[in-house]
């Protein structure tokens, strides 16, 4: 086999790979929707660049426990937001199911000034003056080209959880409406599975 056919091979095998977890993530989203597994349609662009609009992102309902519907009583599993995840809340103002990211969870002491992020005074960029973080194993860009959004600094109680979104100046979130209780919140986003204008990707959270 030539080179030619070897590089043809590779790229074909990498194409049915891809292919094969898209295809398993959506039936698991089919076969488990509601009980396991679930899709939340990204409606805006707080989340840039981690997510865009439109995009559908696959949920697992089971991360932070699974509950009895239309309550926060939990059924099985007792787990909690850890930063640096992406997760689905119930918004406090509105009851309506927002997308964010974990930023600061109970014990945390934390400053947001410029939309840059310092916890424990620590600050999270990844590296020396880039728009880029980490929170545990997780790196994302952030979006500041709207600017960060307001400053805040506080401490964050055990139980509560602070969440902001990636595109700092163009989200509404945990500086404005405030801490959410670590057993409320809905699911933990694992990846997103379709993207507007490109159809099926695979783009793990």
């Amino acid at each position: 086999m030539d080179h030619k056919d070897s590089t043809s091979t590779s790229r074909l095998q990498g194409w049915q790979g891809e292919t094969l977890r898209i295809a398993f993530a959506l039936m698991l989203l089919m076969g488990f929707r509601s009980a396991f597994a679930n899709h939340y349609a990204v409606p805006t662009g707080s989340m840039q660049p981690t997510l865009m609009p439109g995009d559908r992102v696959l949920v697992d309902m089971r991360a932070y426990g699974l509950r009895l519907p239309f309550t926060h009583a939990r059924l099985l599993g007792d787990g909690e937001p850890v930063r640096g995840e992406v997760a689905v809340f119930e918004s406090p103002e509105s009851g309506e199911r927002l997308i964010k990211r974990v930023v600061a969870v109970g014990g945390d002491q934390v400053e947001v000034r410029e939309g840059r992020l310092r916890i424990n005074g620590q600050d999270m960029a990844s590296a020396e003056g880039s728009d880029t973080e980490q929170l545990g194993s997780r790196i994302y860009a952030l979006d500041l080209t709207r600017g960060g959004g307001p400053d805040a600094a506080g401490h964050v109680p055990e139980g509560q959880v602070l969440v902001m979104g990636d595109a700092r100046g163009a989200s509404h979130d945990g500086r404005m409406f405030g801490l959410l209780p670590a057993d409320t919140f809905y699911a933990r986003a694992v990846a997103v599975y379709w993207r507007r204008g490109e159809g099926p990707v695979w783009r793990r959270l």
